[in-house]
């Protein structure tokens, strides 16, 4: 018997974005929940696709599945699909790291080609992640392990509204303190000792940025995650989508 994940309320607002719907041209998904929930078990254990049970049906039509639907950014649709309606009061951006695994290379192009860099821990992946005022998932961006944290900031602020925007001293930067006063969004950013007129900060409202290293927590229970084992951003990303849009809708 194969422990599911996905309540009815969840799946209620993911089956209108599956492909494969009788409503679709071409041929008809078999089970979208079941395969939704064979991507989950992946994604929770980081198994091989080859040892994935045979309830899910065979694994190899699983994984060419998943394969379709990351190039179509279904995942992306289905992480929209539950996450409609964010918290905008603040915004938290913070970023954390995961190891690569060795199966995680040698996609074509050579790591260059995908967010994978050395760092002091060696080859990983950074997950730059901007979450709303509860700590749910917005936006992420994928950067090379050794990328500075405000390289990806630009996109994932571009176009969201909030009214205070909460963040460690890494990203304590001059532009990102000149685009928050042109928003007029209020600054909770830990400064950098050298600063040399520190913008006072409510300490209060800075102590709410636990949630997105809650968040983090909570992502990186999924082993596929927490070590990424898959050779292209794509894929990768794939996973982060899912498994952030049954955390946002729990």
């Amino acid at each position: 018997m194969i422990r599911t994940v996905l309540t009815d309320a969840q799946w209620e607002k993911m089956a209108a974005h599956c492909l494969g719907k009788d409503s679709d041209p071409g041929r008809s998904g078999s089970d979208n929940r079941l395969f939704l929930e064979a991507v989950l078990w992946k994604a929770r254990t980081n198994s091989p696709w080859r040892d994935l049970p045979e309830d899910f049906g065979n694994w190899n039509t699983v994984f060419k599945r998943f394969d379709d639907w990351s190039r179509k950014g279904v995942f992306e649709r289905l992480f929209d699909a539950v996450s409609d309606d964010p918290d905008m009061e603040y915004a938290m951006i913070d970023a954390t790291i995961v190891p690569v695994h060795r199966h995680g290379h040698g996609a074509k192009g050579g790591p260059q080609n995908q967010a994978i860099g050395k760092s002091k821990g060696g080859w990983t992946t950074k997950i730059l992640a901007l979450t709303d005022a509860l700590g749910n998932l917005v936006r992420f961006h994928l950067l090379p392990g050794q990328r500075y944290d405000t390289i990806g900031v630009a996109p994932l602020i571009d176009g969201i509204d909030f009214h205070a925007i909460l963040a460690d001293k890494a990203f304590d930067a001059n532009w990102i303190i000149e685009e928050m006063n042109e928003r007029g969004a209020q600054i909770v950013i830990s400064q950098r000792p050298q600063r040399t007129h520190p913008i006072k900060i409510d300490k209060e409202v800075y102590k709410w940025r636990h949630l997105i290293e809650n968040f983090f927590c909570k992502l990186k229970e999924f082993k596929r995650i927490a070590m990424r084992a898959d050779k292209t951003d794509q894929s990768f990303a794939a996973f982060i989508n899912l498994a952030a849009a049954v955390i946002n809708s729990r």
